[in-house]
């Protein structure tokens, strides 16, 4: 890995250990964690107390895929009767496929 991407992904792991200081999800409330490789967005409600994944979802990158993600991710949700959530942008600014995927599961019915 080059020292440009090295600075990067340095950044990003701060950023995210300082949200995840505050950010904790529970079963009645879950975290909705978004993680954003090259090829995918990945959208996650995890249940920090329990240690577990609740519903996730995938979708190709790009700005569109990931409000659909996020709408999937909305109704999975609401199946297993959880309507409210805390979000954890992953260190990512709030913006673009980010942005997307919190407004596409906010259309969805989530609360956050």
């Amino acid at each position: 890995m080059n020292n440009k991407n090295q600075k990067k992904t340095e950044r990003r792991a701060k950023i995210r250990k300082r949200i995840r200081s505050t950010v904790k999800g529970t079963a009645g409330r879950p975290r909705l964690s978004v993680f954003k490789s090259n090829k995918y967005t990945y959208l996650q409600l995890i249940d920090d107390m329990g240690g577990a994944t609740l519903a996730s979802s995938k979708a190709k990158s790009g700005v569109d895929h990931a409000k659909e993600a996020g709408k999937e991710l909305a109704k999975l949700a609401q199946d297993k009767g959880i309507n409210k959530v805390v979000f954890d942008r992953g260190g990512y600014k709030y913006h673009g496929i980010v942005k997307a995927a919190a407004e596409g599961a906010r259309d969805g019915g989530l609360d956050f």
